[in-house]
Formats: structure tokens, sequence, C-alpha cells
């Protein structure tokens, strides 16, 4: 038996409160809930836009807290870790937010976009993600050319730029680069690839969050691709993660990029699960 609603709030503290141990008993499946609230709590509300967040949660038949999302406008309603057959609660909050897209495991995504439809909306496919989780590290051999070194504040133009970059290629830009690059440099959270001392591809690394971290962005520029320098800039920041004593190092891939799916397979990575994003319409 599950409630049918989610009591939903702007208090990041109310939601970590009433919610935040029920996420990170699950940090894998929950890795974006967990990383996106650390950064509202670092950064402050307007960390991803100018929207005010929302975050939501609902309470299983024994009164613990049993599911979890959180918005952050204008992006998706991330919805966390449950079972397929307990979209009434999460299904209900989105329609109240306003019909957003939503990320979901893709089970739940399917539910979800089934019980929409019985409403008469229209569902539609936007993102098709694969979770994956570092096994054994297997560095590519050989290398390229080059080596890893951690970004520091005298890269800063480079990387806002490389981030813009990124996130236009991922087909979610906006302001906030500089803001969320200054963040990744205070604490080593960005690594270059360097060749003859030009850097030529970037990995970033979130800060730990219930014994987890996720690798995100890599950028490689178009002019520097097809080198294997992503690949090998994701393996030195994949291993410094595990030797900080990370207990798992995740990162999603673009299911239409068979490319860098194969890649990540190569030096370690095994899937967990996917993540789709729906739109609902009227």
């Amino acid at each position: 038996m599950w409630h049918d609603h989610a009591d939903l709030t702007e208090d990041l503290d109310e939601y970590l409160a009433a919610a935040g141990g029920a996420v990170a008993a699950r940090p894998v499946e929950n890795t974006l809930l967990l990383t996106v609230a650390e950064t509202l709590r670092r950064r402050g509300s307007d960390a991803y836009g100018e929207g005010a967040p929302r975050y939501g949660w609902w309470r299983g038949a024994d009164g613990a807290v049993a599911g979890a999302l959180l918005w952050t406008p204008p992006h998706a309603v991330l919805v966390g870790a449950l079972p397929a057959e307990a979209v009434a609660p999460p299904a209900q909050a989105c329609m109240t937010l306003g019909r957003p897209a939503v990320s979901a495991e893709r089970g739940t995504a399917r539910a979800l976009a089934a019980q929409w439809r019985r409403t008469g909306a229209e569902v539609t496919t936007v993102l098709e993600q694969r979770l994956y989780r570092l096994a054994e590290l297997t560095p590519p051999c050989p290398a390229p050319a080059g080596r890893a070194r951690v970004a520091t504040a005298g890269d800063r133009g480079l990387l806002v730029e490389w981030v813009d970059a990124f996130r236009r290629e991922v087909g979610q830009p906006g302001p906030g680069a500089g803001r969320a690059v200054d963040d990744r440099i205070a604490y080593g959270g960005l690594t270059l690839w360097e060749h003859d001392g030009v850097p030529v591809s970037m990995a970033g690394v979130s800060r730990p969050a219930a014994g987890t971290v996720r690798v995100a962005p890599v950028y490689t520029p178009p002019q520097c691709r097809g080198r294997g320098y992503a690949t090998a800039v994701t393996a030195a920041v994949s291993g410094a993660a595990r030797g900080a004593g990370a207990d798992e190092v995740l990162l999603f891939t673009d299911l239409a990029n068979p490319t860098s799916n194969g890649v990540y397979r190569r030096i370690g990575y095994r899937a967990v699960g996917d993540r789709v994003e729906i739109a609902v319409g009227c």
C-alpha cells in the first residue's frame, strides 16, 4: 500500500530532514538526486536556473519515506528509485508542478507514461541514458600522448568555454557555467588531459555524496576528437576518485552514442540500468 500523494516543498532543509536518509540509502540509483541536492546546498537555490527548486517525498504504509523527487526548473523532474507499480505519488506531483519533463528509471518512466496516457496526455521520449558503475579500472593501453593534471584557477577561461560547449552539445544550454567551474576548481573537481602542454580534453567529478561520486562532464573539442583523449582523462579521474576513497564511481552515457558507451565499458565501467526522460503534453 502506497500513499497516493507527495509532500512538496521549496525548503531544501525540510526535504533533507524528511527524505535525505531514504535517498542516501540507495546512493547508486539516486545519484542524481544526491548530487543535485548537494550542489543546491552549497551554491544556493539558483545553481541550476532562476526557477525555485521544488522537492517531494512520499511514504509507504509503514510511514517510512518510500520515494522522492527533485525539480530544478527549467530541467526535468528527477524521480528517485522506486518500484514501477508505485507511481501514483510522483505522477500526481508532476501534474501539480505543471507537467514538466520527467527523468526516471526506465521501468518507472514507462509506468508514468502509461498512467498519463490513460488521462489523454501525450508522452514522448526525450532522452535515454545508461548509468554505469566502475568495476575494475582498466586504463587505455596504449595511452594517448600526454598526461592528466588537475585544473586550476589559471584554466578558468578555457573551462568555462568548454562547459558551455558541452551543455550546448547535450541540449542543455544556459547560464551559470562560470559558477559551476569555480565550484569544481575549489575542490579539484575538473581534470585536463594535456598534449605538449596544451589542454585537449576535460573530465569532471562531483563532490562525494553518500560514498559515491559521478564523472561529468566529459568534453573534448571537435578538433581533438578521435585520439583517445577523453578515454584517458576519464580513466584518470575515475582512478583518482577511487583512490580518494569513493565507494562507487558512476557515470551516465547517452544511449544514442554507441561510441562513448563502448569506450567506458573498455575501461572498466559496467551497466547498472537505464534512465529515461519523458515529456508530458496535453
